[in-house]
């Protein structure tokens, strides 16, 4: 079997660009694989139409290791986000196709089940007023959809510092948000990485009483030393690694010890295999794996083949439930969360078990996408509110 080529398909929303990629092959089995970019769709899909030439046309679907390693050195530049993107949606494209070829699910090739479910927690159910009323309302909806966790980002559009006015807001946001959800769901605080470490362990402390699972991004990802600081102070778990592209760039992390929990994104650190490889050496320094999922329906469901292989794997993101919610229908077999446990429950579907519907992308097409974390409004994803 051998890759006659790809073609891309881009689903738009006000706020974000899902990029899928279909990997043809000459023996009629096609793969889908997808990733979202902020701001850099037309850049990823530049480089996939180089990488065509260059690296995937003739290629055997079921050689992943081969293809990953030409893709990321062959150019001999220095593979960054766009480039691990592109690796990523090819990668997982490749593992669907071979799952399909065999006749057995991707989670089997990846040396088969250790759970038969995953948690879920919800994001982006929070596109609504700023208010600790509105909040409540929206946390309590997220309940009743059965989940058992949920992630929020109430600072506003603080930057380094949050004044004592901007605090106490926050903190009642939170409160909100606690007494909706109960004392036994699961709250996950997301800071975006916008603050100083003095600033984010002041609102660590601040937001202690309602018993976040983790602290996520507390300081910009840049400087390691920042984030030590910070988890060195807390006594929250400390989230991060969303925005490292390369399983090799993790190294200094972990022999850091600051984290508790890595975010790797599947879609941006070059695919399925790359993640199950980090969540390996993730298990080896006692540390938990939540992937950054922001993506669409077959995102989730490759995120899922690492999660239901990885002994340390901990809970899954899922947006597609409240934010955009309509773009589920692009995708054929769709994950759902089970409105009883809250969980993605296994499936024996071959390869990732889902199927991209051209005709239905075709109705959301390519739109600007601009997401500003420092603009007024921001939470409400749609940038017409912000600008």
């Amino acid at each position: 079997m051998r890759i006659t080529g790809i073609s891309t398909h881009v689903v738009g929303t006000p706020w974000r660009n899902l990029t899928y990629v279909q990997v043809h092959t000459d023996e009629g089995v096609t793969g889908v694989g997808e990733t979202r970019m902020l701001g850099h769709t037309d850049a990823l899909i530049g480089y996939l139409r180089e990488a065509e030439v260059n690296h995937i046309l003739g290629s055997d679907p079921f050689a992943v290791e081969d293809l990953v390693r030409r893709m990321k050195y062959g150019d001999y530049g220095r593979a960054g986000e766009i480039v691990m993107s592109g690796i990523a949606v090819v990668e997982m494209a490749c593992w669907d196709i071979k799952g399909k070829a065999l006749g057995v699910p991707v989670w089997q090739l990846l040396g088969g089940k250790v759970t038969d479910k995953v948690k879920a927690y919800a994001n982006g159910w929070y596109t609504t007023e700023r208010t600790p009323e509105a909040y409540h309302k929206a946390a309590q909806g997220v309940m009743e959809r059965g989940y058992k966790a949920l992630k929020i980002d109430p600072f506003g559009t603080g930057h380094f510092e949050l004044d004592h006015q901007e605090t106490l807001y926050a903190v009642s946001l939170i409160e909100a948000v606690r007494d909706a959800i109960g004392p036994d769901a699961e709250l996950m605080l997301e800071m975006h990485g916008r603050f100083s470490p003095a600033t984010a362990v002041r609102l660590a402390k601040e937001m202690a009483p309602f018993k976040p699972a983790w602290l996520e991004e507390p300081v910009p990802p840049e400087n390691l030393k920042a984030l030590e600081k910070v988890a060195a102070k807390v006594d929250i778990p400390v989230a991060t690694g969303e925005r490292i592209h390369d399983r090799i760039e993790f190294r200094e992390l972990f022999d850091s010890q600051a984290v508790d929990i890595i975010q790797p994104d599947v879609g941006h650190i070059g695919g399925i295999w790359e993640t199950r490889k980090l969540a390996a050496t993730a298990e080896t320094h006692y540390m938990l794996v939540a992937p950054h999922n922001v993506g669409g329906s077959v995102l989730t469901a490759a995120s899922l083949q690492v999660g239901f292989t990885s002994p340390n794997f901990k809970i899954l993101e899922h947006f597609n439930d409240f934010a955009d919610a309509e773009i589920k229908k692009v995708v054929k077999g769709a994950p759902q969360v089970n409105p009883e446990d809250g969980c993605f429950h296994l499936s024996d579907a071959p390869g990732l078990g889902v199927e991209l519907d051209v005709d239905a992308a075709a109705e959301f097409p390519q739109q600007r996408a601009h997401f500003d974390l420092w603009a007024e409004g921001w939470e409400k994803r749609n940038p017409k509110d912000t600008q």
